[in-house]
């Protein structure tokens, strides 16, 4: 076997240690706001350097597993939606058509394609609930606070789904989503237009007519497309 695959197949001491404290945490039945070993206890236990350690708590601290806190030592949190947040939550001022088009094409697939699966699981509660929220926009005394709504109101369309990655997948995303509600409701008046697009939707949920369904939330995903600039048509010639 050569040689640099053998290399690159075994993993570096941090990358151990990573695995060793993961393994304490599953096979020891560790929880959330447990404390680990001491450093000093892991060094011994695994044969491993300070550093390698230190590394190693570095990088569970940046998945969001560990808290290393002064005078207690590490203690196992739960951050990991955070820090996937974190990672996402870039400057969203300047949004192209692209990436317009790339969200919400992605939003399409999971709020227009799954609509069998949304009509099969809906219940009487989730349609209350969703017009109960669309109402806040006739209150919502801003851009930023009408976004927040709509962004409720299509997070709250999703949880019919009963998935749980795709929920966190778009709060993930929320910055972006947000941003791009934000430039759609510059351009039209979020406690009416907003407000009747999402009754359509709801309208359409209760009839239970998935033609009219698609219709109204295509039509509503599709809205501020003019917001945002297509790069390749807007350069000077």
């Amino acid at each position: 076997m050569n040689a640099s695959i053998v290399r690159s197949s075994i993993p570096s001491a941090v990358d151990a240690m990573v695995l060793n404290i993961r393994g304490l945490i599953s096979e020891g039945r560790l929880g959330v706001g447990d404390n680990l070993p001491t450093e000093r206890e892991l060094c011994d236990r695994f044969q491993a350097s300070r550093n390698t350690v230190r590394e190693a708590m570095r990088i569970m601290k940046a998945y969001g597993i560990v808290s290393v806190r002064p005078k207690i030592g590490a203690i196992i949190v739960d951050d990991r939606m955070e820090r996937a947040l974190d990672l996402f939550s870039f400057d969203t001022l300047d949004i192209s058509r692209r990436t317009f088009n790339d969200i919400q094409g992605f939003r399409k697939f999971i709020e227009v394609g799954s609509v069998d699966t949304i009509f099969e699981q809906m219940r009487p509660d989730d349609i209350a609930e969703m017009r109960d929220i669309n109402e806040q926009l006739r209150v919502a005394g801003s851009i930023p606070a009408a976004s927040e709504v709509d962004f409720r109101f299509h997070l709250r369309l999703v949880t019919i789904l009963d998935n749980r990655a795709i929920c966190d997948v778009y709060r993930i995303m929320k910055p972006v989503i947000i941003r791009i509600m934000e430039r759609a409701k510059e351009l039209r008046d979020f406690t009416t237009d907003t407000y009747e697009q999402h009754a359509a939707v709801v309208d359409a949920l209760a009839a239970r007519d998935r033609i009219r369904y698609q219709y109204a939330l295509q039509s509503h995903l599709h809205v501020g497309v003019k917001a945002f600039q297509d790069p390749e048509k807007s350069a000077p010639a």
